[in-house]
């Protein structure tokens, strides 16, 4: 199940590359090349504190899936050693 802050990688039919939120009805950024919309995508989820980024092909399938972890977890997990 996506998050709303979760973020969608795909290219327009004019061929620049958009990187938009789930919940949004409009781009958060235009880029020119696919890698240039999933930094700007990954340096939003970063500041947001994590999420998932979905890389869509040209032919309109999801090709690849990039987990962003959490930046300061409030309950890191206790090492046992």
């Amino acid at each position: 199940m996506s998050k709303d802050q979760d973020r969608m990688i795909y290219q327009r039919t004019d061929g620049t590359w958009v990187n938009q939120r789930n919940d949004a009805d409009r781009a958060s950024s235009i880029h020119q090349t696919q890698q240039d919309a999933v930094d700007a995508a990954r340096n939003m989820l970063n500041n947001q504190g994590g999420g998932e980024i979905s890389i869509q092909g040209i032919n309109g399938k999801i090709r690849k899936k990039i987990t962003i972890t959490p930046g300061n977890d409030p309950n890191p997990p206790k090492d046992r050693t």
